[in-house]
C-alpha cells in the first residue's frame, strides 16, 4: 500500500529542529476528556500494524531479493513471538476471569477476535507474497525449492537414502490409541498428523498418527550438484518426511499426512523466591516454557476439518485460533538459507562501520575520552570501541574496577571474555546480569557462570524489576586520584545486533555524570533508599515525572506564545500518562514530532486534541532502536535512554535517561533527528484513523533513505 499523500510541512530545515514562534494570543486548550478511550489505540493492534509494515519491506522492490525473503522470515518469527506473549497474556486474562479494558476501551475478548482476524489476512498475504513473488523470484536467480512432484528419479533415490540413512534412525512415529495418549508437544516444532487405514501387527487400527519431525535435522537440506547441478537447488526436510511416510507404518496405508505447528505460551513467571535462587528457580521455569498453554494451531491448508477439529480439541483451541497455510508452517527455519548461499548480489552491500579517528585500534580510549566525549551511531560507526576499551582497561594496572550491566550478548562474548579476564587479571568487576532478558535466559545464565569463575562479582538485578540499563563504569587511578569513566547506550552490549540495530553510545568522564552512575550501581547492587542522581533520569523513580515536567515547561511556553518543540525517536510509545500529557502540549501549540518504530497507542492529527503531533515510523535495512529525547526549553534539551515511553520502562525496570551536555554532540544528535524526520524513503506516517500510509519518494536524493545517507556520512 504505497501512495502519496499530502503532508503539513514540516517544521525541520535543512535538518535542523527549528520552530516558529507561537501566537502570543493562544487561548488555554479546550476542555476535552483526555482519558477518553477513543483517543487511544490499541497496543497489540498497533503491534500488528507495524509487523505489516515488516511485511511490506518483503514485497519492495528496491530491497534485495534475499534480503525480501529475510524480511518475510522476520515477519514470522515476530508474530511467533507476538503468539508467545501478548496473545498469551490476553487469553490468560479470559482464562483467569480477569478481563480489564485497556485505556483505549477494548477488553482482551475483543482484541483476540480482531487479532486472529488481521493476523489471518496477513499470513494469506505473507505466503501470497512468498508463493507468487519470491520463490519464482528466487528460481530466475536459479535458486530453488524442489517439492515432490518435481522430483526426478535421481532425486528420488537420492531423497530415500537421506531418509533410510539420517531421518529413520532418529524419527519417532506415534501410533495415537488409550495406550499411546497425545504427546505433549515442543513448542513451535514440527510434526505431522496422519490418518491411517489397516491393522498392525498387534490388531490397532485407530486410524490416526503422529510423526514429530526431529529437531536436529536441517530444515532445508541442499541437493547434491551432482543430481541437480544447475544452480542452488534445496529440498523440504517435510517433503522427505512426506515421501516416505508410510515406510514408517508398514502394511498400513496413509490416507492423510499434513504438517501442523502449535505455537504455546513462553511467558516465565517466577514466584517471589530469594534473590539467590533466582538463577536456580529460572531454569526450571526454562523447560516449561516449551509446553505452555497453546495460543494457535497452523496447519497445511489441505489439512481436511477432520483432522484439523481433532488438533483443536488436543490443544484446548478454538476455531479462530486455527491458521490454515498455503506451504510450510515452519517459515522461520528458512532462514537457514542465508548460510548456505553465496550470492551477495542478492543481498544489501556489505559495509564497514566507521570509527572516530580518536578511538581507532592502538589508541589510548581513557586518552582520547579524556580529551573529549566520544559519541558513537551503531551501526553507521562501530561497536568495537566499547569492547576494546573493556580490553584495554582489563591489562591496564591504573584501572580498580569495572562495573557493568548485561541484559542480551552475543553468544561467544568479547565482553564477557574481557571483564572475565579482568578479573582474573585483579581488578575489582561487578556484573549485573539481567536473567530475565526475554529468550535469552539460559545464555544469561551461563554468562554469570563464566563470570563467577573468574572471579568477578555477578549479581541478578533487583526482584520484581528487570535491569535494562545499559551502562558500563570503569574507576582509573589518575596521578594521587581516582578518576571514573562511563559508557552509557540505548541498546545492549551486543556486538552482532550492532550491525543491525541503530543505537547511540556516549564514552564520558564527565565527573558528575559517572559519579550518578556509580549512585545508579550502588543502587542495583546495595541496599538503600532512593538516590537522588544530579544528571541521570531512572525509572522506575522518575523518569515518567521528570518525562511529564518537561512536557509541561513546553506546555507553558507555548501558552506564553514562545517557541515550544518536542521530538522523541522511540521503539514504542503506550503509556497513558505520557500521552496525555503529550495532548495538553499539542492542545497548547507545542510542535511534537514522534519517531515511533513499532507500537504508538498515541493518535495523531485528532482535532482539538493532537493536531499539532507527527508520528512517523521508519522501517528498513536496520532495526531503529535507539531511544533520543528532545526538549527544546529544557537544559540540557538532549537525552538519550534504554527506555521507551511504555508503562513496563517507567514503572518496573530500571532504566538510565542520560543528558548530552556538550553542545557539539547534542548538535549532531539533532541534526541526525532531522535527518529521519525529512525522510521519504523509509518513513511512513500515522494517521488518525491509526492506519500508516507510506511516502513515496519524489527525487533521487529522497531515493537514498535515512540509512543510507547515514551509512554514507559515517560509515
Amino acid at each position: 500500500m504505497k501512495q502519496e499523500i499530502k503532508v503539513v510541512p514540516s517544521v525541520v530545515n535543512k535538518h535542523s529542529l527549528n520552530v516558529v514562534k507561537q501566537d502570543p494570543l493562544q487561548k488555554e486548550p479546550p476542555a476535552i476528556d483526555l482519558n477518553s478511550s477513543e483517543l487511544y489505540e490499541n497496543r497489540e493492534l498497533s503491534y500488528l500494524k507495524f509487523n505489516l509494515r515488516v511485511l511490506d519491506q518483503a514485497r519492495n522492490p528496491s530491497n534485495p531479493l534475499l534480503e525480501r525473503l529475510i524480511f518475510l522470515l522476520i515477519f514470522s518469527s515476530n508474530l511467533d513471538e507476538f503468539y508467545e506473549i501478548r496473545v498469551a497474556g490476553l487469553k490468560k486474562q479470559l482464562d483467569f476471569g480477569r478481563q480489564r479494558p485497556g485505556p483505549d476501551g477494548l477488553y482482551p475478548e475483543h482484541v483476540l477476535k480482531d487479532t486472529h482476524e488481521q493476523v489471518r489476512a496477513a499470513l494469506d498475504e505473507q505466503y501470497r507474497i512468498l508463493n507468487e513473488d519470491l520463490l519464482p523470484s528466487l528460481a530466475r536467480e536459479k535458486i530453488r525449492f524442489l517439492h515432490r512432484h518435481e522430483w526426478n528419479e535421481n532425486l528420488n533415490n537420492w531423497a530415500r537414502e537421506y531418509f533410510l540413512s539420517e531421518v529413520l534412525p532418529v524419527i519417532s512415529p506415534l501410533g495415537l490409541d488409550p495406550a499411546h495418549p497425545f504427546p505433549r508437544l515442543v513448542n513451535k516444532s514440527l510434526n505431522f498428523i496422519l490418518s491411517l487405514e489397516g491393522k498392525d501387527a498387534f490388531g490397532r487400527d485407530s486410524g490416526l498418527a503422529m510423526v514429530p519431525a526431529p529437531r536436529s535435522l536441517p530444515r532445508l537440506i541442499k541437493a547434491p550438484e551432482e543430481l541437480v547441478s544447475d544452480g542452488d537447488n534445496f529440498v523440504f526436510l517435510s517433503s522427505i518426511i512426506h515421501a516416505h511416510v508410510e515406510e514408517l507404518f508398514p502394511g498400513m496405508s496413509v490416507l492423510e499426512c499434513h504438517q501442523f505447528r502449535v505455537t504455546r505460551n513462553s511467558d516465565l513467571e517466577m514466584s517471589q523466591v530469594e534473590i539467590e535462587d533466582v538463577a536456580s528457580a529460572l531454569q526450571g521455569e526454562l523447560h516449561s516454557r516449551r509446553f505452555g498453554a497453546a495460543t494457535r494451531l497452523e496447519v497445511g491448508k489441505e489439512c481436511p476439518e477432520e483432522l484439523t477439529n481433532f488438533l483443536l480439541t488436543r490443544f484446548n483451541l478454538m476455531p479462530d485460533e486455527l491458521f490454515l497455510l498455503d506451504g510450510p508452517v515452519n517459515l522461520r527455519r528458512m532462514i537457514a538459507l542465508t548460510q548456505m548461499l553465496g550470492r551477495p548480489d542478492l543481498c544489501f552491500p556489505k559495509f564497514s562501520p566507521g570509527t572516530p579517528s580518536a578511538l581507532e585500534e592502538g589508541n589510548c580510549i581513557f586518552a582520547s575520552v579524556d580529551k573529549e566525549d566520544q559519541l558513537l551511531h551503531h551501526p553507521f560507526q562501530s561497536f568495537i570501541p566499547i569492547i576494546d576499551w573493556v580490553r584495554e582497561a582489563a591489562k591496564d594496572p591504573a584501572v580498580l574496577s569495572i562495573k557493568q550491566t548485561l541484559y542480551r550478548t552475543n553468544e561467544s562474548s568479547e565482553l564477557v571474555e574481557a571483564l572475565a579476564d579482568a578479573a582474573r587479571n585483579g581488578k575489582e568487576v561487578t556484573v549485573v546480569i539481567e536473567l530475565r532478558a526475554r529468550f535469552d535466559e539460559e545464555e544469561n545464565i551461563n554468562f554469570a557462570s563464566i563470570l563467577q569463575e573468574a572471579g568477578a562479582v555477578v549479581v541478578y538485578g533487583v526482584l520484581g524489576y528487570k535491569t535494562h540499563a545499559k551502562m558500563l563504569l570503569f574507576v582509573r587511578r589518575d596521578g594521587k586520584t581516582l578518576k571514573r569513566y562511563a559508557h552509557l547506550g540505548t541498546g545492549n552490549y551486543h556486538l552482532k545486533n550492532s550491525l543491525i540495530y541503530t543505537d547511540y553510545s556516549l564514552l564520558t568522564c564527565e565527573p558528575v555524570l559517572c559519579n550518578d552512575v556509580h549512585k545508579v550501581f550502588q543502587q542495583i547492587t546495595g541496599m538503600g533508599k532512593k538516590i537522588h542522581p544530579k544528571l541521570i533520569i531512572h525509572a522506575p523513580f522518575n523518569l515518567r515525572k521528570s518525562l511529564v515536567k518537561m512536557i509541561k515547561n513546553e506546555k507553558q511556553f507555548a501558552l506564553e506564545g514562545e517557541p515550544a518543540k518536542i521530538v522523541a525517536k522511540l521503539n514504542a510509545l503506550t503509556d497513558p500518562a505520557v500521552i496525555r500529557e503529550l495532548y495538553a502540549a499539542s492542545q497548547a501549540g507545542v510542535q511534537i514530532e514522534l519517531i515511533v518504530r513499532g507500537i504508538c497507542c498515541l493518535k495523531p492529527g485528532l482535532p482539538g486534541v493532537s493536531e499539532n503531533i507527527r508520528v512517523i515510523s521508519i522501517v528498513g535495512r536496520f532495526l531503529e532502536h535507539s531511544r533520543v529525547y528532545y526538549f527544546l526549553n529544557s537544559a540540557p534539551q538532549v537525552y538519550c535512554a534504554s527506555a521507551d515511553w511504555m508503562e513496563r520502562n517507567l514503572s518496573n525496570r530500571i532504566e538510565v535517561c542520560f543528558p548530552i551536555l556538550k553542545k557539539k554532540l547534542a548538535n549532531r544528535i539533532i541534526n541526525e533527528m532531522g535527518i529521519y524526520l525529512d525522510d521519504r524513503t523509509q518513513s511512513w506516517e500515522l494517521q488518525s484513523d491509526g492506519d500508516y500510509i507510506s511516502y513515496q519518494p519524489d527525487n533521487e536524493k529522497a531515493l537514498a533513505g535515512v540509512q543510507a545517507l547515514l551509512l554514507n556520512k559515517l560509515a
